[in-house]
C-alpha cells in the first residue's frame, strides 16, 4: 500500500484519483468492549452537533458501555441564516 494514495482525514478511505470513492465513510458494527472483555455489536448514538460535523458515540450492545466515538465531517459547512 502506498500511503500517498489515501487522504489524511481520520475515518475515511478514499483514493486521490477517485472523487466518488466507494469507501468515503465507515460505520462500526462491532467493537471491543473493555467491560464485557470481547468484541460486541455496537449501537451508534448522536452525541453532539458540532460546526465541523456530527459526533457519534458507539455503545456496547450488551452493557451500554461507551466503546468509541466518531465525527462525521460534512463536506460543505452548514449555511447559517441570521
Amino acid at each position: 500500500m502506498d500511503p500517498k494514495n489515501f487522504m489524511g482525514i481520520p475515518g475515511t478511505f478514499t483514493s486521490q484519483g477517485k472523487e466518488n470513492g466507494a469507501f468515503r465513510e465507515f460505520d462500526a458494527t462491532e467493537l471491543y468492549c473493555p467491560k464485557c472483555k470481547r468484541p460486541v455489536p455496537v449501537r451508534k448514538r448522536l452525541l453532539l452537533v458540532l460546526p465541523e460535523g456530527d459526533k457519534y458515540e458507539y455503545l456496547c450492545g450488551f452493557c451500554s458501555e461507551s466503546v468509541g466515538s466518531k465525527i462525521n465531517r460534512q463536506l460543505k459547512p452548514p449555511t447559517v441564516i441570521v
